[in-house]
């Protein structure tokens, strides 16, 4: 079977994911359930300060995301991104939430999925069906995501 094009990169950070063909085939049977193809989708995980600099450039947002998605696709449901995940913001969400590390990079993962299968979190009605979408396939996921005991 061939790979599957996704991608993962460092920008500037050492952060080693583990899993990552079980974590390519989970995205693309997410684009597939969705309806669309899989073209090419890279994540690229980096610290606060680089994914800040890419919303004042990009999104004119001053302030810190955990993650910014480029659709650069102009095929109709055809995937063709990348998605920037702040490993310092996924780390210190993990914490707040009562989360691993694992488990938040892939909830932001799949959100920056969902945001490239036309899925918005803007209003509560928006953000609502993005957190169940989350959860949906999330709950497909076949590595170990734990969470910290409550």
């Amino acid at each position: 079977m061939p790979k599957l094009p996704v991608h993962f990169f460092n920008e500037d950070v050492n952060y080693v994911l583990k899993n990552k063909t079980v974590i390519r085939s989970w995205i693309n049977d997410t684009i597939i359930a969705e309806g669309y193809k899989l073209e090419e989708l890279n994540f690229i995980l980096c610290s606060d300060t680089y994914l800040l600099e890419m919303n004042k450039q990009y999104l004119n947002h001053d302030t810190y995301t955990d993650v910014i998605t480029f659709d650069n696709s102009d095929i109709e449901d055809t995937i063709i991104g990348d998605i920037f995940i702040s490993i310092e913001r996924i780390q210190e969400n993990a914490k707040t939430f009562g989360s691993s590390t694992i488990n938040e990079l892939c909830r932001v993962m799949i959100h920056g999925t969902l945001h490239l299968l036309g899925y918005g979190d803007k209003g509560k009605a928006a953000k609502t069906l993005m957190t169940a979408k989350e959860d949906t396939y999330l709950a497909t996921l076949s590595i170990p995501v734990k969470t910290k005991p409550l």
